[in-house]
């Protein structure tokens, strides 16, 4: 799955440009160093005693154990472009079978990050065999493909086998990753798939001194996260800093746990003044500054203030009013900034930087955030109370305001004063709906920026009717088990704009080939047909799926006896939770609900055998799951329904959506339960008497 867009919105103090600047000017950078991949004088000696080694020492039951990774960190002028370089050497033992299978085929993803790109390049790799005997990878093995981690995002990564791998072995390999350009933050990780006996990062400063935008000396600094110990940075003879955790357990990916930053040991590496004050007095200076530097940002023009009157028309209610206004941003200005504006790139470097709402009004294009803005400018010309809000992103990290800078937050919304309240608004994102925010966005602690007196609140989080996938499917069965017919699928909420996000930029064939991969992926011999996918790029409509599906032997045949799984929908799509253990807690990204209805039509000749509907299943407040079974009043037709939401608390009006480890075998149980009554199989029998509704 593609991952979802950001605004291209300006940090508060906009100190990143200024300080990359600075950075770039102020280092001179080190033209990239060849390197011949494979040079025997670059690879460090063998210790006999790691090749005779038999068993882990991080983690008893490990299959394989990194010896050590290493990682050089420098700032290079890499093919014509300064870029930030990691040198990485990692070492492996492979302790067994299952180690040797695991660490045979290794992937190296060029993953980007906030927009930078990502190269590898330079790789070069080794098998030390149990008996000293040493096999090199052949520059021809490595190739790049597309692989998709666990969270279904797509990345490019170069992958190669590694030869003559056998348990005992000892495998090595060194690759440079170089992102692309240099920035004041960046992110380094501590863990691997496997455990880690021993990592050291070094870091080389840049050669002079930098000067934010406030004027204040800033110097190199390191915060970690998820480490047990707080190893500070040490100075090394060359100048650099370096960093050391060891033995680090391995980290496992697994579906529907929390933001990787959140659950796995790393290091942030960053230019920052001294911080001389506590999180309170720093957010509150910081909210501060910012509300005077967006001040201007807010302010109406009068031709925004007669597009305010204009759009807002008769309506009455404050929550009219900004609803109306609120599309109306939308819809009379360009997002030229998304993916799918249709724009080339040459047509976008034309586009002029907007200064203010005014300009964004008259020109008709914009940034996402110029879109926000141009909203709270009309809602302050209406005489709303406007600010800027900020908040995190819940899907990189759980943010912390306890750490006293503002990289995790990112001026994302328009707060609007509605009596009391404050209230969050974003149309600048093209498939958040009026009221809403990016899930991502959604049950964090947000920052309202103010001049006087910033606050802190909780980012309202939409509840599960809010995102609502509705499946209906009218069949026909036939007495062979060939079962075929039209579905519709329609996605509203969160679920829309995920889907939209995945498809807005692909062709229309490059959709429809997305859903039948979706339907082979669970029932093999499903043939799609007469494929219509609506309101893909439309900010308000429901993304809708249709199609004829046909689906040989989809009822199984015994005798004068068919065996059918009614719930089409579920048909193929197995147990959420597999696993009997879990090593990370379960994330749920929002509250969701789910509506079936199926219709289908029984075979001539054919009648329900003691047909008995699945019994409805509860969790509080949490969740609740309603299956109907009907049979109409001649016989003909099984109507199949179901009714699904989680992650409701409906005594709070919040959610819940973090479950800790130690709850797992309850959640587990009440979703095998629920798949269980999915499962569920009806017989018909020939010749029998037709039950009646």
């Amino acid at each position: 799955m593609k991952p979802l867009r950001t605004h291209a919105r300006p940090r508060a103090f906009w100190a990143a440009l200024s300080l990359l600047l600075a950075l770039v000017s102020a280092f001179a950078l080190a033209p990239a160093p060849s390197r011949a991949a494979g040079g025997e004088k670059d690879w460090k000696p063998i210790d006999p005693a790691y090749l005779s080694m038999k068993a882990p020492s991080v983690e008893k039951e490990a299959d394989a154990e990194a010896l050590f990774w290493e990682v050089r960190v420098s700032y290079e002028d890499s093919g014509g472009d300064p870029g930030t370089v990691l040198n990485h050497y990692v070492r492996i033992k492979v302790f067994n079978e299952r180690g040797r299978e695991s660490q045979s085929k290794i992937e190296i993803p060029a993953i980007k990050f906030r927009g930078r790109n990502v190269k590898i390049k330079d790789i070069a790799a080794r098998t030390i065999k149990p008996d000293g005997s040493v096999v090199e990878l052949k520059k021809d093995d490595v190739f790049e493909r597309d692989v998709v981690k666990t969270n279904g995002i797509k990345v490019k990564a170069m992958t190669f086998s590694m030869p003559s791998v056998e348990v005992g072995s000892i495998i090595e390999y060194r690759w440079r990753e170089i992102r692309e350009s240099i920035v004041g933050y960046e992110r380094f990780q501590f863990s691997r798939d496997i455990p880690v006996q021993f990592v050291k990062y070094w870091v080389k400063p840049y050669a002079h001194g930098l000067v934010n935008n406030a004027g204040e000396l800033v110097g190199l600094r390191a915060q970690t996260f998820q480490t047990t110990t707080d190893s500070p940075f040490v100075k090394e003879k060359d100048g650099s800093y370096s960093m050391t955790l060891t033995n680090v357990p391995a980290f496992r990916e697994e579906p529907r746990m929390p933001p990787e930053y959140s659950v796995r040991p790393w290091m942030l590496v960053y230019y920052s003044a001294d911080t001389k004050t506590g999180p309170d007095q720093y957010w509150r200076d910081y909210g501060k500054r910012l509300a005077a530097k967006t001040k201007p940002q807010l302010k109406a023009n009068d031709d925004v203030k007669r597009a305010a009157a204009e759009a807002a028309g008769d309506a009455q209610t404050p929550e009219q009013k900004l609803e109306r206004v609120f599309a109306y941003a939308r819809s009379h200005v360009k997002h030229y900034t998304d993916d799918a504006s249709g724009l080339t790139a040459e047509q976008i470097k034309k586009i002029k930087e907007n200064k203010s709402p005014g300009d964004t009004l008259k020109r008709g294009v914009g940034t996402g955030w110029d879109i926000d803005m141009l909203f709270g400018a009309m809602a302050s010309a209406l005489g709303f109370e406007v600010r800027v809000a900020l908040t995190s992103d819940r899907e990189d990290i759980f943010f912390n305001r306890g750490f006293t800078d503002d990289y995790f937050v990112n001026p994302t919304s328009v707060a609007v004063k509605v009596g009391d309240e404050w209230r969050l608004f974003d149309p600048g994102m093209d498939y958040i709906n009026f009221g809403m925010l990016r899930w991502q966005e959604e049950g964090q602690q947000t920052l309202i920026a103010d001049e006087k007196e910033p606050v802190w609140i909780s980012s309202p989080l939409s509840g599960p009717e809010k995102s609502v996938e509705s499946r209906t499917g009218k069949f026909k069965l036939a007495e062979d088990g060939t079962l075929e017919g039209d579905v519709k699928i329609e996605y509203t909420g969160h679920l829309a704009a995920d889907v939209k996000e995945y498809n807005d930029d692909d062709t229309p064939e490059e959709r429809e080939e997305t859903l039948r991969n979706q339907y082979k992926a669970r029932v093999p011999s499903a043939e799609l047909s007469d494929i219509k996918i609506e309101n893909v790029t439309d900010p308000t409509k429901p993304f809708t799926y249709m199609f004829h599906v046909k689906i040989p032997a989809y009822a199984q045949r015994t005798g004068k006896r068919l065996f059918v799984h009614p719930g089409f929908f579920q048909h193929g799509t197995g147990a959420m939770f597999p696993t009997a253990g879990r090593a990370n807690d379960v994330y749920f990204h929002y509250p969701w609900t789910e509506e079936d209805k199926v219709e289908m039509e029984l075979p001539e000749g054919f009648a329900l055998d003691n047909p008995q509907a699945p019994a409805p299943v509860g969790a509080g407040d949490l969740s609740r799951y309603e299956p109907v079974a009907q049979v109409t009043k001649d016989g003909r037709k099984l109507i199949w329904g179901r009714k699904f939401y989680f992650g409701a608390n409906r005594k709070t009006g919040g959610s819940t959506l973090l479950f800790p480890t130690a709850s797992y075998s309850a959640l587990k149980a009440y979703f095998d339960t629920v798949n269980t009554q999915d499962a569920t199989t009806i017989a018909l029998k020939q010749g029998a008497a037709a039950a009646k509704n």
